[in-house]
């Protein structure tokens, strides 16, 4: 059902791009572009599935490519130097970025996808904490930062966001173009957001299940990328 949330709507003949960023998930990345790309098929939208390739060690992204994936490799500098590569090679006029770890449900692209394809938003924020009864298993200090960060955008903006670190987005290509991110690792999230709603973009949130990973480790560090995103928050804010 989910899949075809979208297939009877009003809608804009939109383009997609999905955009990837992968650093050493070898074990689910197949899996992640595999069903993406079946879920875009079902929507019966224009699509394409980039893999950034973030300087993996493991076979990433052979196995990217071979699950149908066009791969675009660049050596490790961060998930945001990845995602504004991705950005730059994508071509579709909605992009949206998941994780590469199976977090994120690829058949849940029509839920983030349908607020811009009709035309209701230009930026669509999957979050896992939009009830507030959500049983979402994440790390505390994970938990604790992300409520810290999106009270920060909400002081900031004056907009409630309820999941401001959250990977999986749908944003308009035209938006993106005049963001000038330069986030070079895991603050690009919040860059984006604060930049857009600055902008006076139309943000909204909808809610996504969330499947803490079960195979690899996370390359977050807590306290050095919990720095550097407060620090992005307020820098896109005041600059």
């Amino acid at each position: 059902m989910v899949r075809r949330e979208i297939e009877d709507a009003d809608r804009e003949e939109l383009s997609v791009s999905v955009v990837i960023p992968v650093f050493n998930e070898e074990l689910t990345v197949g899996g992640i572009v595999a069903r993406t790309r079946s879920t875009l098929e079902q929507v019966k939208l224009s699509y394409e599935v980039l893999v950034i390739d973030d300087g993996s060690v493991d076979r990433s992204a052979e196995i990217s490519q071979a699950s149908g994936a066009s791969v675009l490799r660049e050596p490790h500098q961060g998930k945001g130097c990845a995602l504004r590569f991705g950005f730059r090679r994508a071509s579709g006029d909605v992009i949206i970025t998941l994780d590469a770890d199976g977090s994120h449900q690829p058949e849940e692209i029509p839920l983030v996808l349908r607020g811009v394809v009709e035309s209701k938003a230009d930026f669509v924020v999957g979050s896992r904490f939009f009830s507030a009864d959500a049983n979402v298993q994440v790390p505390n200090v994970n938990r604790i930062g992300n409520r810290l960060f999106s009270s920060l955008v909400r002081l900031l903006t004056s907009v409630k966001i309820t999941d401001s670190q959250s990977g999986f987005r749908a944003i308009r290509s035209s938006l993106l173009r005049k963001m000038r991110l330069k986030s070079r690792g895991y603050e690009v999230e919040s860059e984006m957001l604060v930049k857009a709603l600055k902008m006076g973009a139309r943000v909204t949130e909808i809610p996504i299940s969330f499947e803490q990973r079960t195979t690899g480790k996370s390359k977050l560090d807590p306290l050095r990328d919990g720095a550097r995103i407060l620090y992005s928050l307020i820098a896109s804010y005041l600059f």
